[in-house]
């Protein structure tokens, strides 16, 4: 099997598997089909994701259905699809994410200033604007009362009860998106996977929530725009640089990069990434939960392991 097949396979499994049955029929299709896989071979290895070529193929028109149509549309029309995967970005910015990111943000002293490397649309740098629930635990608002946005999370550990203070939010990202844009939204809501409809409407409420007070987003390379970014930031609030999803695309020389510039700045670490990503980390994981570490995030702040927790804020299982 081709290092492709097995990537499809494995998000198959991994990934879509109880979450989009189309998305696992679309990634077990390709997985054995010769013709599709030498096209997506063509794309440089990182463009060649499930995730992108699937909402790629769906931005462009391709029907949401059964394998077969969606194969003979995408190779029809592989041109377009090829162009598209070269120029967009899974920017999957999912604000339940901030669910699990409250759980290390409520440990730091405020007033807190938000540096989000991968921000997207910059949704998940508002976790003071979304209302919680984790577990079967009381609700958690904002300051200034309940959001039209409810986040809910298993929990196995402590229930959250502060709400962090945010005095500055600001995000870096390759291409930041905009949600004024009529393509950009279309886009982050192609990036929903198809029967994940609560998805969409959570995606959609979280939208309007940033519409209504856009954060401060530059488009730069994670570890070299962070210095410029952070010395805007207030001096008296404590900076939290906050990743989720993100240094997976990095290979690991830029990985061992960006963690030495942020520990340069002083600052604090929320890290939610894959649980194997850092090899310290992942000890840690491994020491408290074995080594079966596929499909699952590590919660961290700066060099500890708070939580497992799913890759979309689905739970936090503590450590």
């Amino acid at each position: 099997m081709s290092e492709t097949a097995d990537w499809y396979t494995r998000f198959a499994t991994l990934e879509a598997h109880g979450q989009s049955a189309i998305y696992e029929e679309w990634a077990h299709g390709v997985a054995a089909d010769p013709a599709l896989l030498e096209l997506i071979e063509q794309l440089p290895r990182l463009r060649r994701q499930p995730n992108l070529i699937f909402g790629v193929s769906r931005f462009l028109g391709a029907p949401v259905g059964p394998y077969g149509p969606w194969r003979d549309w995408t190779v029809a029309h592989w041109t377009s699809v090829y162009n598209d995967a070269l120029v967009r970005l899974t920017q999957t910015n999912e604000a339940r994410r901030c669910a699990v990111l409250l759980a290390a943000l409520a440990r730091i002293p405020g007033p807190l200033a938000l540096l989000e490397v991968g921000a997207s649309a910059g949704l998940c740098l508002f976790p003071d604007r979304y209302s919680y629930r984790f577990g079967d635990g009381e609700l958690l608002h904002p300051l200034d009362g309940p959001s039209a946005v409810l986040l809910e999370c298993d929990s196995s550990g402590p229930i959250i009860e502060r709400m962090p203070r945010v005095a500055w939010r600001a995000g870096i990202d390759l291409n930041p998106l905009d949600v004024n844009s009529a393509e950009d939204s279309r886009w982050l809501e192609t990036l929903v996977w198809p029967e994940q409809a609560e998805r969409r409407a959570r995606l959609l409420a979280a939208m309007d929530i940033v519409r209504a007070d856009p954060p401060l987003l530059v488009r730069g390379d994670a570890t070299d725009a962070l210095a410029e970014l952070a010395a805007q930031a207030p001096a008296d609030a404590t900076l939290v640089v906050m990743t989720s999803g993100t240094l997976v695309y990095l290979v690991r020389a830029e990985r061992d990069r960006f963690a030495s510039a942020v520990g340069a700045l002083g600052a604090r670490w929320v890290s939610l990434e894959a649980a194997g990503l850092f090899p310290a980390l992942a000890d840690q994981v491994v020491a408290a939960r074995g080594p079966q570490l596929d499909g699952k995030f590590a919660l961290s702040l700066d060099d500890d392991v708070l939580a497992l927790a799913g890759p979309h804020g689905q739970f936090l299982d503590w450590l």
